[in-house]
């Protein structure tokens, strides 16, 4: 006889496998466990791998953002660095044009018969002790005919004379310098004076014009060629006021230069013609 005990085994055992068996059974004829399984397995394969999948595209498209970001930073700094050259080359394409009108209006100057002329740079303002402007230093020299006096010219009139030379530069004395004295006469009046320099910030002084001599407001002055330095005609300054003075035999008469003396980047060195006979040279400057 088989005990109580052994038969609970039994059925503990055999159960079990009878179950496995019929279920077994019952799939291999319907697939219906195969198919849930698939199905289950499926869910629980997405469901590990999205989350993964998630985080390796967000930390992809990061990375591509950020090369993105550099190859942007990279395109905009070439970006500004052209915008750069070319504001430069509009620059210098500006510069280049301005000095070819400025150059194209010193070929317009024709200077005095018998006279000749050549252009110079400015290169440099000479500043005196207070800031005052009294110099300017020009890029010809000795070498290039120049000497002390040489009248320096602009198409508008007169600029100064030449005061020191070296080998390849010059300094000018600006008319309106206070130690510039140059004779001069009116235009239409024909009234002689003496312009002098009352310093950069002030107006020319017309010295030497009798109270009853004629002279107009307006009234341009030019070289009258007594001086043996300008040639005669070239224009000099403007009249701006006249006033009489009844303590003083000549009237008081303040100018302004025709040149715009504080804007000069080129100017014009006149000279007598070599060619012509030194005795002859006085009468030109004076005819």
């Amino acid at each position: 006889m088989i005990s109580k005990r052994n038969k609970f085994l039994l059925l503990f055992v055999f159960l079990p496998i009878a179950l496995y068996i019929s279920v077994y059974t019952w799939n291999w004829h319907t697939g219906t466990i195969d198919r849930f399984a698939s199905y289950t397995g499926l869910e629980f394969v997405g469901w590990v791998l999205e989350p993964g999948i998630w985080v390796q595209n967000k930390t992809k498209s990061m990375w591509n953002n950020y090369i993105d970001l550099v190859d942007i930073g990279k395109e905009n700094r070439r970006l500004r660095e052209k915008l750069k050259q070319t504001k430069l080359q509009v620059f210098k394409l500006k510069q280049k044009n301005a000095e070819y009108n400025r150059l194209q209006e010193l070929l317009k100057f024709s200077p005095p018969k018998d006279w000749k002329y050549q252009g110079a740079r400015i290169l440099a303002h000479e500043l005196g002790p207070n800031a005052v402007l009294k110099t300017l230093l020009v890029s010809k020299g000795k070498t290039d005919g120049i000497s002390k006096n040489t009248p320096v010219v602009t198409p508008e009139g007169v600029v100064g004379k030449v005061l020191r030379t070296s080998a390849h530069y010059s300094t000018v004395l600006l008319l309106t310098d206070p130690n510039s004295r140059i004779p001069v006469k009116g235009k239409k009046s024909r009234t002689n004076g003496i312009i002098q320099g009352q310093g950069p910030y002030s107006d020319l002084k017309l010295s030497y014009v009798p109270k009853n001599a004629q002279l107009f407001e307006e009234e341009i002055l030019v070289t009258s060629g007594l001086g043996r330095i300008f040639p005669k005609g070239i224009p000099v300054a403007r009249v701006q006021d006249i006033e009489k003075s009844d303590l003083s035999l000549f009237k008081q008469v303040g100018a302004k230069p025709v040149s715009k003396l504080k804007k000069l980047e080129e100017v014009l060195l006149i000279e007598m013609n070599s060619q012509i006979p030194k005795k002859l040279q006085d009468k030109f400057t004076r005819k």
